[in-house]
This record gives structure tokens, sequence and C-alpha cells, in this order.
């Protein structure tokens, strides 16, 4: 019989019930199964906004409208409400032409400590002015930073991953 590592019966839905995978040709290769959960709406729980505010920096995945990917780290991300996350445009010309051609983006909040985190997708907007331009501009500005726009998020999906280390905390 072959085994699969926990993490993949969560992705498929199949962890935690044994009545789903009593028929299927594999087990779990470990009995502490770790489900990635999936907020229902299109907000940020509370738990979220916790592991984006300890974890620095989020790493934004975009796509050009041809497909080409690319990951960039964003120290400057942060939860704006509920439904809105955002950060700084400092030295992103890869992630800005992406966004241009193809706003959809996935961001990556994961905790090397815990390797826990969350997933975010959603749809990107470049500002170039109004209040949310400022106060990036006012918080990099004594680190001599020059915030050029700021990506603005509107959040579709949300995936907490519990931490998957010995000795986390969940």
């Amino acid at each position: 019989m072959r085994l699969l590592p926990a993490y993949i019966l969560s992705l498929a839905g199949l962890a935690g019930n044994p009545r789903s995978t009593r028929s299927l040709p594999f087990k779990a290769a470990d009995d502490r199964i770790l489900s990635i959960r999936r907020c229902a709406t299109a907000k940020l729980s509370e738990e979220a906004k916790r592991i984006i505010a300890a974890t620095q920096p989020a790493f934004v995945a975009t796509a050009s409208k041809n497909g080409k990917p690319n990951v960039s780290p964003k120290g400057s991300f942060k939860v704006l409400d509920d439904e809105h996350v955002a950060f700084a445009e400092i030295a992103s010309p890869n992630t800005i032409a992406n966004i241009k051609e193809n706003p959809q983006v996935e961001v990556m909040v994961f905790s090397p400590d815990t390797w826990g985190g969350c997933r975010i997708k959603g749809k990107a907007e470049i500002l170039e002015s109004g209040d949310l331009v400022e106060s990036f501009k006012a918080q990099f500005a004594p680190m001599k930073m020059k915030v050029r726009s700021v990506i603005k998020i509107a959040v579709e999906e949300v995936a907490i991953m519990p931490p998957m280390k010995a000795g986390s905390k969940k």
C-alpha cells in the first residue's frame, strides 16, 4: 500500500475522515493530519490578520498575460481592513508590469519558525495617489525609501496553513 504525506490528504479534503480514505489505495504516512482551513468568505479572519502582522516579508506572486511568473518579497505588506491588504511598490518593476497585464495575485505569508502561515488570492489595483499612498510614503520616508505606488489587493480567498514544525503552537 502506498503511503501519502498527511498534507496531501488534507489538500484533497480527505484528512481526518477514515471513511473517505477507506477505499483508496493509499493511507496517510502520518497520523498527525494537519488541514488547510479555507475561509468561506472573501474576508480576512482575525487569525489571518495576526499571522500577517507577525510575519515579514510576505511573498507576492504575479504572472504576465502570457503566464510568465514573478515572485517578490514585500516587507511593507499589511492589512487594511477585512477585505483588503496592501504593500508599497518601492523597487518592483516586474510585479508592476505583471499586475498591469493581469491583476490576479497570490500572496504567501510564511513563517519559517513554524512552517505555518496563510495564502491570499485576490485582485490587485495600482494606486498612485491618495491617502493610502501618502501614508506609505510617510512610513518609508525616514528610511530614505521612495514609494512609487501602492498595490491594494481585494481579497478573494484566504487559506490558513497551521504550523507544521514540531513544537509549534497552533
